[in-house]
């Protein structure tokens, strides 16, 4: 008979095996009632004669039980039958789980999409990201954490590479687009080939881009990202083939890429191939990142090898012009230091969201402590049943079995309403995220999600579980004794596992407290740094690109960026505007280079590396930028290509002492370059962020000569961001003005990335205010639960005390010494929970130094000041419950038990 029949016919064989035991019961005594014997005297014997019927009618039920299984159902009905007596026990422990499993299944949701899923392209583990290190170059780090490729570098390494697939480089850009309605600026990824090759995703329609499309007299193709073509086409299959103007030119839509597709992390709306000839590049043109898919078996120290061979033969290949040196990057020291691409899609989250994970797995282990102790305090109550239990023969093993599977019980539906407050937290987690979260679009509540939630159910419930069966359980005897026990030193013995727990809780809401307080001083420190300008929240910003096809004439585009100022300041509540080539923390790609300072350095062949930015007059002015010496450029000077130049304070400072000093001095980009004179220094600005040293920067005016043997071949730069500093900045009607204006000179000129600089600002502190948070919510949650866990020990302690509180009043102990007994035990155990907590607390911090600022990890104020308001709060949790001895009567107190 197969499993499933025996399952389902069980009850029905019970019931034969009763009958049968009747039947021969029954017959036994016709047998005897046959040889003169009465019915009842009969039915006597019968029985008498036939045994223990009970226990023969479980031994032949025994056949068709699973023992064990049966055994764990029958406990299982207990289990829910005491949880259904006591409902407010149950739904305070299901509560406190659900809580704690649900923020660590929220962020290990966020922590498995971002760090532990496989990037969404075919074979990621051989996808790498082309990094190069330049230790020789001084000065790139201030603004640049690599040396990125070059076009030469490219050419190179995809012709003589023997490790690699495919090799592509690309850059993020942004592109005009007419024709279809409003002119709209989109965001480019701009790619050679290989690029799509190396990722090897497949087009949702349509083909990919080819190297045919990267000759600049080539097809003129673009490819569209989903999201792009959802929104600008609906979802129009016929897309594909279709001329769109793009940046002034027609270009071709040869395809469109997945939902979801992304070159590394950058999201963009159109694919451009890039015009790159071999014949036209240089040396020089570090601007591009690289990416490479490696050949099966090759390592990435053995790719690392492959590069580093072939930046001789790269020197050796080309030259930045006649009567250079090819082999002058060799004082750059350059050398290959290639990551996995996952790596670099991840970047400097990855130890924010191991912090984040860390600290509310900490919240996790508080929680389960305190359903310990609650538990020891309901298996406390029980030691009467378990004495009598055991008296009855019930083994250590059932009785353990049946403590844990209540634990179990409890982390199961404390997991389940937990997925439920992980699904609402993940909303939480995203809206408050990072901007910059890499992979958010990801991040989901998957299977591997779902099963980390079992697995810390289970585990959570064995750990709180675990800790009253390990109290409660010892031999049969002992447990006897156990229950028939009344002795004070019974209750300190019980006492002591739970005032244990609850410096466990203590210590770790300690550790998590003072976490939280040392990054609200970072973000204080944050916010008191002067970032280079003021008043962010009347800042508005905008950036406006005029591309070489539209408007080919250097002198013509300036004209045209000038015009667009008149215009703009003359909307209503402005009172200045200016632009720039890039404004402080908007992520623009910097320009940089090296300057040689006249009289000191012109022979020097490896001068630092400078930030470069390009400034009209009047932008420092609107952008709350100081001016520390000397003046501003005028107009006259910008058309009169005038070469003066404005210099950083703390430039200033390095090259001649003072800013004052720097006045009239006289600097050039490279041999052969016009001298600029010095004409203001202006304070240092936080380009990178707050958080980041402000790095020596040039400005230089908008029209340059880039060569003093061809003054007629002037510099521009013609992606530009306006600030216009207005108490109307934010509101949407004033954006709708700014628009209006920038048509007025030219309709074909987007408007793109509005927003004010309180936005940029805030931005570029998103990750630290996201680790505030956390880390505040964590803290929130571990006082609470720390504080509650005093509460419960000494009103328990009150409670067990009853009587001994009724005798020292009835001797006349004085109330406030009473109240006062009991606060000195909370606070003894707050003390050295303390001390066990600043102990971890100063071995645990360390790993938080890369997210503090401005502050030490050991800071002697949050080391002081947390133990104090812990001490304090613990005192108030402990008096509340301590004041109920003012409140017994002494004549019911002693009738107590």
């Amino acid at each position: 008979m197969s499993w499933f029949s025996r399952l389902f016919s069980r009850n029905r064989r019970y019931d034969d095996i009763s009958v049968s035991i009747q039947e021969h019961i029954d017959e036994r005594a016709d047998e005897l009632m046959e040889e003169g014997m009465s019915r009842e005297r009969a039915e006597r014997a019968a029985r008498r004669e036939f045994g223990n019927v009970t226990v023969l009618r479980e031994r032949s039920r025994e056949v068709w039980q699973w023992q064990r299984i049966e055994s764990v159902v029958v406990d299982l009905k207990h289990v829910f039958r005491r949880l259904r007596r006591s409902p407010g026990f149950a739904i305070t422990v299901v509560l406190t789980l659900a809580i704690g499993i649900g923020a660590n299944t929220a962020v290990f949701s966020v922590l498995n999409s971002v760090l532990l899923r496989p990037l969404p392209y075919p074979e990621p583990q051989q996808l790498v990201s082309l990094h190069l290190n330049a230790p020789g170059a001084p000065g790139l780090a201030e603004f640049r954490n690599e040396l990125r490729l070059s076009a030469s570098m490219y050419f190179t390494f995809t012709t003589h590479n023997r490790t690699f697939q495919s090799v592509g480089v690309w850059g993020p850009g942004t592109a005009s687009i007419t024709g279809l309605a409003q002119p709209e600026q989109v965001n480019t990824a701009q790619i050679s080939s290989g690029v799509l090759e190396t990722l090897n995703v497949p087009a949702f329609t349509g083909q990919w881009l080819t190297t045919a499309d990267q000759d600049s007299h080539g097809l003129g193709r673009v490819m569209l990202s989903y999201g792009y073509w959802q929104r600008r086409f609906g979802g129009d299959p016929g897309v594909v083939g279709r001329t769109i103007s793009v940046n002034s030119q027609p270009r071709v839509i040869a395809g469109v890429m997945p939902r979801g597709f992304k070159v590394v992390n950058y999201d963009f709306d159109l694919l451009v191939p890039m015009a790159l000839d071999p014949v036209k590049e240089m040396l020089a043109g570090f601007a591009y990142h690289g990416i490479g898919r490696l050949r099966p078996g090759v390592a990435i120290p053995q790719a690392n090898a492959d590069v580093a061979s072939l930046i001789n033969v790269w020197m050796d290949s080309w030259s930045n012009g006649p009567g250079t040196n090819p082999h002058w990057y060799v004082n750059w020291k350059i050398t290959p230091a290639l990551e996995p691409l996952k790596a670099t899609v991840v970047g400097g989250i990855q130890t924010v969201l191991w912090v984040v994970m860390g600290m509310i797995g900490v919240v996790m282990l508080i929680a389960c402590t305190n359903v310990a102790n609650l538990l020891l305090v309901r298996a406390d109550a029980r030691q009467q049943e378990l004495a009598v239990r055991s008296a009855l023969g019930a083994g250590r093993w059932r009785i353990a079995r049946e403590l844990l599977l209540e634990s179990l019980t409890l982390g199961l539906l404390g997991g389940a309403a937990g997925v439920a407050v992980a699904y609402g937290g993940l909303h939480v987690l995203t809206a408050i995220g990072p901007v910059n979260l890499p992979r958010l679009s990801e991040i989901s509540l998957d299977g591997r999600s779902v099963a980390f939630t079992v697995i810390l159910s289970v585990c959570s419930g064995l750990f709180f579980g675990a800790i009253p069966v390990l109290r409660y359980v010892p031999s049969r005897e002992k447990v006897a004794l156990l229950g028939a026990m009344r002795s004070s030193s019974a209750n300190r013995d019980r006492q002591r596992g739970r005032n244990l727990l609850v410096m466990t809780q203590v210590a770790m809401a300690l550790v998590l407290l003072i976490g939280a307080v040392l990054m609200i001083r970072t973000f204080e420190a944050m916010r008191n740094v002067d970032p280079g300008f003021s008043g962010p929240q009347s800042l508005q910003v905008m950036r406006l690109s005029i591309p070489e096809t539209l408007v080919g004439d250097s002198t013509t585009v300036v004209r045209i960026q000038n015009s667009v100022l008149d215009k703009l300041a003359a909307v209503p509540g402005v009172s200045s505007v200016g632009f720039a080539a890039s404004v402080p923390m908007s992520g623009a790609e910097p320009a940089w280079d090296e300057i040689q300072i006249e009289g000191k350095n012109d022979a020097n062949e490896n001068a630092p590396m400078r930030l470069y930015n390009f400034v009209s007059p009047g932008y420092f002015r609107t952008a709350g930028t100081r001016l520390v010496a000397g003046r501003d450029f005028t107009w006259s000077e910008m058309y009169g290509v005038r070469p003066i130049g404005i210099m950083s304070e703390g430039l200033a400072r390095e090259l001649w002492g003072s800013p004052r000093a720097a006045i009239g001095k006289r600097f050039r980009e490279f041999a052969g370059a016009p001298w600029h004179e010095v004409v203001g220094v202006v304070q240092d600005v936080r380009e990178n962020g707050v958080d980041q040293v402000s790095p020596a920067t040039v400005y230089w005016p908008l029209l340059i000569m880039d060569d003093s043997s061809a003054p007629q071949k002037l510099g521009v730069w013609r992606t530009v961001y306006f600030a216009l500093r207005s108490n109307r900045a934010g509101t949407q009607t004033f954006i709708n003005e700014m628009q209006q204006a920038v048509w007025s000179v030219n309709s074909n000129l987007p408007v793109a990335d509005v927003s004010t600089m309180q936005d940029i600002y805030s931005d570029s502190m998103a990750r630290t205010s996201f680790t505030l948070v956390m880390l505040a919510i964590a803290a929130t949650m571990a006082l609470a639960l720390g504080i509650l866990g005093i509460y419960g020990v000494i009103s328990y302690a009150v409670s067990q005390r009853t009587r001994e509180i009724g005798i020292r009043m009835a001797l006349g102990a004085n109330k406030n010494g009473l109240v006062w007994m009991f606060v000195r035990s909370a606070l003894v155990l707050t003390v050295v929970g303390t001390a066990v907590g600043l102990g971890a607390a100063a071995a645990l911090v360390r790993l938080m130094r890369t997210l503090l600022f401005g502050v030490s990890p050991l800071d002697p104020v949050t080391f002081i000041v947390v133990p104090v308001v812990l001490v304090v709060a613990a005192a108030l949790a402990s008096y509340l419950p301590a004041r109920r001895t003012t409140a017994v009567n002494p004549v019911e107190a002693l009738r107590a038990e």
